[in-house]
This record gives C-alpha cells, structure tokens and sequence, in this order.
C-alpha cells in the first residue's frame, strides 16, 4: 500500500511539519483543521469557528478525490465543553443526515489558543 501527501491551496497553510491530508488504502486521513479563514483565526463566534474548520476540511477533502458526504469519522476537539450545543448545531449544517461517526471531548488547550479544531477520516 503507497502513501500520498496532499496539500489545499484553499486551505490555510499548516502551522507544523505536517500535510493537510494523507491517503492510502482508499481511506483520506485528514489533519486537525483550525478555525481559519482568508488567513484570519476566529475564537470569537464559536459556530463561526466550528464552520471555518468544517470548511477547510471540506477543501481538503476535495483535494484529495473525496468530500464530506464520504467522512467515516470525524473528531472535534474543544477547550470549552459548554460549546457543544453551538458547536453541534453549526457542525450538523455540512451533513444530510447521513452522519459520520464522531468523537467530541474537551482539551486543555490547542494549537494557536484556538477553541475548536476538527480532523476526519474519509473515503477517497
């Protein structure tokens, strides 16, 4: 089985020595998204931040071949647990009802003092 790095010009450059996404065995192994959008980092309207995030998923995805209707798993990570009405609310917008399956905790902090960051994994 051969890995592939791919890399969105629509999605905000990495913030490490990581690519935006990996594929291999027909599977799409999305990095953590932070809420960025046109180059600016959004902590202030959570379902705003959850939907930057979903967003540059999205773009990712396409990328790669694949799209959120494909996603087997996604993960949310976010520093406020009482965010997750707002964040559930604005996550479900990118779904029609096929849902992927999904794990949603709270962390102590995350990369650039965002409050949301959200990976998945998909089908190619």
């Amino acid at each position: 089985m051969q890995k592939l790095a791919i890399n969105s010009d629509k999605a905000p450059d990495a913030v490490g020595p990581y690519s935006h996404c990996t594929e291999a065995g027909g599977f799409v192994f999305v990095s953590g998204q932070m809420p960025v959008k046109d180059g600016k980092i959004e902590t202030e309207d959570i379902a705003q931040a959850t939907r930057n995030c979903m967003q540059n998923i999205q773009y990712i995805l396409e990328a790669a071949g694949s799209d959120l209707s494909k996603a087997l798993k996604i993960t949310i990570y976010l520093t406020d647990m009482n965010d997750f009405a707002e964040v559930n609310k604005a996550y479900g917008e990118f779904f029609d009802g096929d849902y992927p399956a999904r794990v949603c905790c709270e962390v102590s902090g995350l990369p650039k003092n965002v409050n949301v960051e959200i990976d998945c994994i998909a089908l190619k």
